[in-house]
């Protein structure tokens, strides 16, 4: 199930408090700049730091692709 658009919106990357991509398919949302992944599990987006997965440089490839392909953008205006 998709998180609702609302709550999308306003999520932010804990750390570096900018946009985060998020991938439906995958239920995760992701920062770019970090190549850190953050999960989401029962609908809930777990947004603690200790908790978000480094991604090495070939998920982050295939990640940035993805997010081209399926024409992503932050969830808001950096």
């Amino acid at each position: 199930m998709a998180l609702n658009p609302k709550l999308v919106e306003i999520l932010a990357c804990p750390e570096d408090k900018r946009p985060l991509l998020y991938f439906v398919d995958e239920q995760s949302l992701y920062n770019p700049r970090l190549k850190r992944r953050y999960r989401i599990e029962n609908d809930i987006p777990i947004m603690l730091i200790d908790e978000g997965e480094n991604v090495d440089d070939t998920e982050h490839a295939r990640l940035e692709a993805l997010a081209a392909e399926l024409s992503l953008a932050p969830t808001f205006a950096e």
